[in-house]
């Protein structure tokens, strides 16, 4: 089977991997709100784990393991306090489990820089984790799970993806941020953002979930987020001289290509929906 995607090409790659992606993913999120959080606490925990594999190849030393229990804790009590299964209170549980770390380290005799590693642990905590457990406040909102709304946000972010792929191969011309990524371009970035109006505009229509308002606002998010969500791991990449973040998904690289600008879109849909929607 490996050896058959192999001989295709990248585009074939990441049309069948994009296919059975979005069946698991379509699943997860339609049969109920517990399928929805195992799903994504598992696609976090794998995003995590590769993140901290990243920064061993570059000689660092995270906690690994335990840094990614710490971010299965996290999205596991938001989707329970989302749910009002458990009292709002028990994210303070995060408190301790999160402070273990410096305890942990301390024991680490052969880790030479163990203030280094500590903030990496962390940062894939913060960068990785914590935007995943908020996909668990997106989709339940006062308690309610509202599985259109988290799919309508993941559509607008595919089709953005999309749209940035294909106008950027075709007409690309102008680079957007050469320094980092120097195969994106201005053209990528306006087909991507031409696609996501498409598909904002068939959302207002469908799904009742967001105001018509609403759903051109999380757009513009989902691609200005989106798009500088991809650059920050490009620049990551960058900067420990790798091309992609993994092998696991043919055609797409790893865990972290593909969700990238899940990353950062998350926090900032999070943010105007809970101040202004």
């Amino acid at each position: 089977m490996k050896e058959r995607l192999n001989r295709m090409t990248n585009l074939q790659q990441r049309v069948i991997a994009a296919a059975v992606g979005v069946i698991i993913i379509l699943f997860g999120i339609w049969y109920s709100d517990w399928t929805f959080a195992l799903l994504f606490c598992a696609i976090s925990a794998l995003t995590q784990l590769e993140f901290y594999k990243l920064l061993g190849l570059d000689g660092n030393q995270p906690l690994t393991y335990y840094g990614t229990a710490v971010g299965c804790l996290i999205c596991i009590l938001t989707y329970l306090i989302e749910k009002q299964i458990v009292d709002y209170d028990s994210y303070f549980l995060i408190c301790p489990a999160a402070s273990m770390i410096f305890l942990i380290k301390l024991y680490k005799k052969r880790d030479l820089k163990p203030f280094t590693n500590i903030g990496f642990t962390f940062l894939g905590l913060i960068y990785v984790a914590v935007p995943f457990a908020l996909l668990n406040v997106l989709a339940l909102r006062g308690g309610t799970y509202h599985p259109g709304l988290m799919l309508g946000c993941l559509v607008l972010l595919w089709a953005s993806d999309i749209g940035a792929y294909f106008a950027g191969t075709k007409f690309g011309r102008r680079k957007l941020f050469e320094r980092v990524s120097p195969k994106k371009s201005w053209e990528g970035a306006v087909g991507g953002a031409l696609a996501a109006a498409v598909i904002a505009f068939f959302l207002t229509i469908f799904v009742d979930d967001l105001r018509p308002w609403e759903w051109y606002c999380v757009g513009a998010i989902i691609v200005v987020t989106g798009t500088y969500g991809d650059l920050v791991e490009s620049l990551f990449k960058r900067s420990i001289a790798i091309k992609d973040s993994g092998s696991t998904i043919p055609g797409h690289g790893g865990f972290l290509d593909r969700f990238d600008g899940l990353l950062l879109a998350a926090p900032f849909i999070i943010t105007f929906l809970k101040l202004f929607a």
